[in-house]
């Protein structure tokens, strides 16, 4: 749960730093900053992508396209449970509130809204997934510097609750991480199966770049299920 306690650790200093500073960090070196975090992003979800298929040509070619039917049934699912709206809502909440705060807002706004949004972002899932299946998720770790950034926003605002908010992140991402490596260590034929949810999941981490980039809107959260879709296709097409 490294990357977990990390991720944590970033939004407290961040809220900290900024209770600390009480002057934001300049738009541009945020934008900056963000830059390098997505193209980190991109680099480690087409690396977990690559490193998940092996094998001859042939057997490359269909974890492939595995991965990519999951995805596609996984955003059948997804709009059926509305996920992407959910978070949607959320963002948008958060929006209303930052452009028009509280005068003095109480410590349950702050507390329930850094939470919300630092654990309904795809990031926390598919990085907690990442790390559950191998020692360290460094999606994870670009996730917490851009929640420090977000942190650090949200405190001027909001005060020293955003940063009791590390409480559940920490506690979100850490049931994600065992209950994934708990499943990895426990399943039957494990290398195949696993193989294909960190394939879909490397993807899902890529796509969540060119949000971060600005280059393309995803609706990630609807393609979440797919994580679980594509263990049972690797067994219908084994």
């Amino acid at each position: 749960m490294i990357g977990a306690i990390i991720n944590a650790a970033c939004i407290a200093l961040g809220g900290a730093a900024a209770l600390v500073a009480k002057r934001p960090i300049p738009p541009r070196h945020q934008n900056a900053l963000r830059t390098m975090a997505g193209a980190a992003i991109v680099w480690f979800g087409l690396k977990l992508t690559w490193n998940s298929v092996n094998g001859s040509f042939g057997q490359c070619v269909k974890q492939l396209g595995i991965a990519l039917l999951a995805m596609a049934l996984g955003q059948f699912v997804g709009k059926l449970l509305r996920l992407q709206k959910l978070s949607n809502r959320i963002g948008q909440y958060a929006t209303r509130l930052l452009q028009s705060p509280p005068k003095n807002p109480p410590f349950s706004v702050g507390f329930v809204l850094g939470t919300a949004l630092f654990c309904a972002g795809p990031l926390a899932i598919l990085g907690s997934v990442q790390e559950g299946l191998d020692d360290l998720s460094p999606t994870l770790l670009v996730k917490a510097v851009i929640d420090g950034l977000t942190a650090m926003s949200f405190a001027f605002t909001f005060g020293w609750s955003v940063i009791v908010s590390a409480i559940p992140v920490l506690a979100f991402e850490g049931v994600i991480i065992r209950a994934t490596a708990i499943m990895a260590a426990n399943v039957h034929s494990p290398l195949p199966l696993l193989d294909s949810i960190a394939a879909t999941d490397g993807l899902l981490i890529f796509s969540v770049a060119l949000i971060v980039l600005e280059v393309r809107k995803i609706a990630v959260a609807d393609y979440l299920p797919s994580l679980a879709l594509a263990p049972l296709l690797t067994c219908f097409f084994k």
